[in-house]
Parts: C-alpha cells; sequence; structure tokens
C-alpha cells in the first residue's frame, strides 16, 4: 500500500496544498509553524477520519473558512483508492470510498493501516489511563471489527448505568432490576473486550521489549504491564461489589473502563525515573511494536509517520532507528524535521529513494 498523491483544501493553517509523493520516504522540512505537522494529520485523517492532535472536528476547519476537505489517491493491492473527508461548518462529516460515501466511519477504521510516532506521544506517559486504554484500543480496532463494536457498545450501556445512578441519586429511589439490565450487558461486552485486551498484550510486549533493545543497544531492561480488575475477579462480581460506592458517587466505578498499561524502566515507573530521551525511545518502540503488530495481522505494511522524531536523541539512537527504517521491514514513510541537512545527512546514509519538501 502507498499513498500516490494528497490534496489538502482549509485544513487547518493549510489554504490549498497537493504534494505527489515517493513509494518509500517522504520529508517534510521547514521552520516551526508553517505546517509540517498538519500534512502528517491529514494524512492520518485519510485513515482515522479525525485529527491526531485534535478531536473537535470543527476546529481543524482553517480559521475564516467554511469548510475543509483532504483526498487522497493510493495504491492497495495493485488497485486505486480514492478516499476524502470533507467537513462543512453546520453539516455531519463526509468520508467517500472510490465516490461512495460510508454510512458507519468505523467500517472505514484499518482499511488503509497507519502508525504515527509524535511528540503528543508523550501523553502516554504523563497523562492518566484514558489515553493508554485508546492507545490499546486503536492498535486492536484496526484489525479487529468485533472489538471496535463492543467497545462502542460498552461506553453506551456505561453512559446509561451512570445515568440510571444519578437517576437514582436524584430522586432518591433504586431499582435493582433496572440496574441488573446494564449489569448483564457491561459484563458480556467488558468479559469480552478483556480477554482481547489480554490476548493482544501478551503477543504485544514481547515485540515491543525486542523494539526497545533494538534502539537503546540492548543497554536497559523495560516493562510493560497490563492492569486490569478482571485479573482477579469476574466482571459480574465487580459490579457487585462497588454497588453501594457507585450509588454514592453516582458513576460505575469498576471495569474494564478502568483498564491501564504500567511504562517501568528498570522496576520503576519512566515517567519519574525515565529520562526524555529514555521516555521517547520507549514511546518509539511502543509504536514500532504497534507496527509490527498491524503488519503481522493485516498482511499490509501500514504507513509510518514519523513526526518530529529526531529530536531529544542522542546520535546512537537516532542511528538505531534509521537502521530500523531502512530495513524492507517498512513500507512508506513520512518524515517532518525543522533540519533539513540533518534529515538528508540522515537518509544519505540509507539505501532508500526518498524526496525533501521544503514548506
Amino acid at each position: 500500500m502507498y499513498l500516490q498523491k494528497i490534496s489538502v483544501v482549509n485544513f487547518k493553517n493549510i489554504a490549498s496544498q497537493s504534494f505527489d509523493f515517493q513509494e518509500k520516504i517522504n520529508c517534510f522540512v521547514g521552520d516551526n509553524g508553517v505546517g509540517k505537522t498538519n500534512v502528517l494529520d491529514a494524512i492520518y485523517y485519510l485513515s482515522f477520519t479525525k485529527s491526531y492532535f485534535n478531536a473537535v472536528a470543527i476546529q481543524n476547519i482553517k480559521h475564516g473558512e467554511g469548510f475543509f476537505m483532504i483526498e487522497g489517491d493510493y495504491l492497495l493491492n495493485d488497485r486505486n483508492e480514492k478516499i476524502v473527508c470533507s467537513l462543512k461548518k453546520g453539516q455531519k462529516k463526509v468520508l467517500k470510498r472510490n465516490d461512495k460515501a460510508y454510512s458507519k466511519f468505523s467500517e472505514h477504521i484499518g482499511q488503509f493501516p497507519l502508525v504515527i510516532i509524535s511528540p503528543a506521544d508523550r501523553d502516554l506517559v504523563t497523562e492518566g489511563s484514558d489515553t493508554r486504554r485508546k492507545f490499546i484500543d486503536g492498535v486492536i480496532s484496526q484489525q479487529n471489527k468485533t472489538y471496535l463494536q463492543d467497545l462502542i457498545s460498552y461506553s453506551k450501556v456505561l453512559s446509561q448505568r451512570n445515568a440510571l445512578l444519578k437517576y437514582f441519586a436524584a430522586n432518591r429511589v433504586f431499582d435493582a432490576s433496572n440496574l441488573e439490565i446494564y449489569n448483564d450487558q457491561l459484563t458480556s461486552y467488558g468479559t469480552r473486550i478483556y480477554n482481547v485486551r489480554k490476548a493482544f498484550l501478551e503477543q504485544f510486549i514481547p515485540i515491543f521489549n525486542q523494539k526497545y533493545q533494538i534502539i537503546s543497544g540492548d543497554k536497559e531492561q523495560v516493562n510493560l504491564n497490563y492492569k486490569s480488575q478482571l485479573h482477579d475477579f469476574e466482571m459480574s462480581d465487580l459490579l457487585k461489589k462497588s454497588l453501594e460506592k457507585d450509588k454514592i458517587l453516582q458513576y460505575t466505578t469498576s471495569g474494564i473502563h478502568k483498564d491501564d498499561l504500567s511504562f517501568e524502566i528498570g522496576e520503576y515507573p519512566i515517567k519519574k525515573f525515565g529520562s526524555q530521551g529514555q521516555q521517547k525511545s520507549y514511546l518509539i518502540a511502543l509504536k514500532l511494536a504497534q507496527f509490527e503488530f498491524i503488519k503481522q495481522q493485516s498482511n499490509v505494511l501500514p504507513i509510518l509517520l514519523l513526526d518530529d522524531i529526531f529530536d531529544k536523541l542522542d546520535e546512537n539512537r537516532v542511528s538505531q532507528i534509521i537502521d530500523l527504517v531502512n530495513n524492507d521491514e517498512f513500507g512508506q514513510i513520512f518524515i517532518t524535521d525543522t533540519h533539513a541537512d540533518r534529515t538528508e545527512n540522515i537518509l544519505k546514509q540509507g539505501s532508500k529513494e526518498y524526496q525533501i519538501f521544503q514548506l
């Protein structure tokens, strides 16, 4: 799979731009603020129907304009594919594949697999468990449509159960049979989600460890652990045990929506004890493991977006990443950098064809 061409209109700070791409490596270089990352985000949008950096769709329309449109021409399994995503103020987002509109955007997820590595990934280390769950869910959902539907259903039922708990508190009533309907549904969806996450991480963690050892030159020991209340209790038992607490707090305090990943270097949290370079290496290893997992599951080489990847890394780690990138394991790659000379010098070390866009 490769993205042959993209046209972007009124997306973020881009008024109108088109690019024709190389099959291997494409680089955007220029000063901060010129729109390098926004081009990558437009490519991301075509795979996921949303921005990686700003979830509020209307805020991705260029200031002062009434719409945005992103159009991509792909070669996928020897077929030409055209994806168009557009949004007008006051209207619903439209996504078309070969001129046919999708009724559900979830049907598109995973059709054009993609992995992004960005400074914004640092949120995986610094922010709450919700960010790390989204990472797991994003990787699995690209290849497992049943899982994605279970997630959507679980979230919907969870909101309904929380609304019922608030209703009970506001009206000083309680109806166990009514609550049980939601408990049964949460148990069904939640147990399936937990089993898929557990199986996924059993496959994913060894791949991650391997990638980190390559980037770090085998110097450091890292751990990635899956934390879930369902390790020790059935979902139905958790809901029963937490009922009194749920009634007081008026929301559901137990379940797979409390799952988390712990990131460790040695036996300590990388958030507190890892240097900036170690944290960045950890996140890059996570994303390269994501790439490897999706490739294995889909038999398609995902597109790889590398946003400002060389910043805050020492020369040794940069060279290890370039060795990885020059490997035939990867398909099409897009890179942004503020230093044109640095990028070109790095790419010259490899054997792959590349082109550089000066923005």
